[in-house]
């Protein structure tokens, strides 16, 4: 199965470069390049695209807004985020307009190919680095104690959370796990108090750092 890609990004060699790079790869098709969020919108009305790897910071529409649109307007569509930014205004922003994924741009060219693959099979991928930088301002707990929150969640809380970790909707866990929506709630009330974290947002963060490493 190959996997149809939309590049964005307002600097031309680095556009370049993915393209060439995915061109080596059996599996990975770029059916179109944008140099805006305006020309991606553009491209995504004349190409069917599987994943969108979308620059942060982009002249007249950046990555972010981009990204809600995407999300709202094309479902099926996985957005991948590269950019050389991992501070916590910039990432937090770009997982709550929708983003499948988070990459820093010093990425190896095969981790990024390996982490398109993922975001297309519905993984949420955000990278390590990020992962737990942002968790410095999450939780000012120790690893340990940490981990001892993440064993305190039952069985069942912890199907919840992997989900939440994919990014997914209440209505599409409660789908997912065969329970009602009611019941997911009240696992994902139960995660953010056991996890000490206050948003779905968060409790992903905590699983992308905890579950990984």
């Amino acid at each position: 199965m190959t996997i149809r890609l939309l590049v964005a990004d307002d600097h031309h060699v680095v556009r370049k470069g993915l393209v060439f790079f995915f061109e080596t790869q059996d599996d990975l098709e770029v059916v179109a390049e944008a140099a805006n969020g305006k020309e991606v919108l553009t491209a995504l009305k004349e190409y069917d695209v599987d994943v969108a790897l979308l620059d942060v910071q982009m002249p007249e529409m950046d990555g972010i807004d981009t990204a809600k649109f995407i999300r709202e307007t094309y479902e099926k569509v996985k957005i991948l985020m590269l950019t050389s930014f991992s501070d916590y205004d910039s990432v937090i922003p770009a997982i709550q307009a929708g983003a499948n994924g988070y990459q820093l741009k010093d990425v190896e060219p095969d981790e990024l190919a390996e982490a398109i693959r993922k975001v297309y099979k519905g993984e949420s991928m955000i990278d390590a680095k990020v992962a737990s930088h942002l968790m410095n301002h999450v939780t000012g707990g120790t690893d340990k104690e940490e981990r001892i929150k993440l064993e305190s969640l039952t069985k069942r809380e912890m199907d919840v959370l992997k989900q939440i970790m994919k990014g997914q909707s209440n209505k599409e866990i409660s789908s997912n796990l065969f329970i009602t929506e009611k019941t997911v709630k009240t696992h994902v009330s139960n995660i953010l108090s056991k996890l000490e974290v206050h948003d779905r947002t968060q409790a992903a963060l905590f699983a992308v750092k905890y579950l990984k490493s």
